[in-house]
């Protein structure tokens, strides 16, 4: 885990220097946003949200999101070419830029993450510790068996296009859940101690009963039907600095623009209770 040498020492962060271009409706960029708001990173990395319904050339500006104010782009993709020009991949979010440069320094919601709870909190008053020392090798097994069979595991089933990856992809996504509402004990993951860990979780299950249970026909439960895990999800809805970071409106707008899972683009107007959350 890390990122390239373009980030090195606390010296290289100043305000401004860095941007963070996010969706709103995505669980990996969701990730980046908590941890900088709960770092109280929100004056030294400024933030872009792109529209939120996903373009056939990939994630845009304008719209519902923001400008771009790098290159005046209107798409994403514009600046990834722009770091790169013979780039052919995927345009991800969530997206770090370095202005000084004017460069991307990771696409990688994890290595982000990492990099603002250490790097960026160097000679700053930190607020909390998201991967405390003692338990961060553990912190790092979660989080890859979470991101690996909870957080991707819901998009191999959305997309899946044969009936076993279907299967095996929902069996791995509520083995996980069975596991994690035994796991939960006390507040966090960790006991008393909110983690990285803890926003990963939290990323993909505030999204669960709206859009993976429905859109994704990960419907065998709910989250609200695993006591633990729902009390988690409001627990952690409920710290400070994370319902700033969280648009319902947003995450329903993109997954179900999805044209190929949901031709006709009609949102369902729930689910009430998670809705409330943020009401």
């Amino acid at each position: 885990m890390g990122l390239p040498s373009v980030l090195m020492t606390a010296d290289d962060v100043e305000a401004g220097r860095y941007r963070l271009f996010v969706s709103l409706a995505c669980p990996f960029s969701a990730r980046a946003l908590m941890a900088r708001s709960l770092l109280g990173l929100e004056e030294v990395v400024p933030v872009t949200v792109v529209d939120p319904t996903l373009q056939a050339e990939g994630w845009a500006f304008g719209g519902l999101g923001e400008p771009d104010p790098v290159l005046g782009a209107r798409l994403l993709r514009e600046l990834y070419l722009y770091d790169d020009p013979a780039f052919m991949g995927r345009v991800t979010v969530p997206v770090l830029w370095d202005h000084r440069h004017d460069r991307l320094v990771s696409q990688e919601s994890a290595d982000i993450v990492r990099a603002f709870d250490t790097v960026f909190m160097q000679g700053r008053d930190v607020p909390i510790d998201l991967a405390p020392a003692d338990i961060v090798g553990e912190i790092d097994a979660l989080n890859t068996w979470l991101h690996r069979d909870l957080c991707v595991a819901v998009y191999t089933a959305g997309f899946a296009e044969d009936q076993t990856v279907y299967d095996e992809a929902v069996q791995t996504i509520f083995g996980v859940l069975d596991e994690l509402e035994d796991r939960l004990d006390g507040p966090f993951l960790f006991g008393e101690r909110l983690t990285e860990s803890d926003l990963f979780l939290f990323s993909t299950l505030i999204r669960f009963d709206m859009a993976y249970y429905v859109l994704f026909k990960v419907n065998r439960r709910q989250i609200r039907d695993y006591p633990s895990l729902w009390a988690f999800v409001q627990r952690v809805a409920r710290v400070r600095g994370v319902a700033e970071t969280v648009s319902l409106d947003h995450i329903g707008r993109s997954y179900y623009s999805i044209r190929i899972l949901n031709p006709r683009g009609v949102r369902p107007v729930g689910p009430d209770h998670v809705m409330s959350l943020f009401s």
